[in-house]
């Protein structure tokens, strides 16, 4: 009885041990975006929410900078600064896509012309 007691204990340890390995760890970034209303907010936090590693997002429209919980090992900060600049806004020194800003609703677009493509 002592050896099967014994065997089930190491058995649950290195079950629990190898989950414990397993849980991914998260990193978060922010950055400043060109972000302006209600619907920027929308349309960035829906379109990155879908993207590969990433868990939660929020924009703080006051500064307009957006916070991004990520899976390091899914994606870096450089895929989430293209992917945002994808979506037709600024990250950071990364700048909007061209077609990408010029689709988005009058009320979206900034007001510089300067795109770099």
């Amino acid at each position: 009885m002592k050896k099967i007691l014994t065997v089930l204990v190491t058995i649950l340890a290195i079950s629990f041990g190898s989950n414990a390995q397993s849980v991914a760890r998260t990193e978060v970034v922010k950055f400043k975006t060109s972000a302006k209303c209600g619907m920027c907010k929308a349309r960035i936090e829906g379109d990155m929410g879908k993207t590969k590693g990433v868990q939660k997002v929020n924009l703080d429209l006051s500064d307009k900078t957006v916070s991004i919980v990520y899976n390091p090992k899914k994606t870096n900060v450089s895929a989430l600064k293209a992917s945002i600049s994808k979506i037709g806004y600024d990250a950071d020194e990364v700048i909007a896509n061209q077609k990408s800003h010029d689709a988005l609703p009058d009320c979206c677009q900034k007001d510089a012309a300067a795109h770099l493509d």
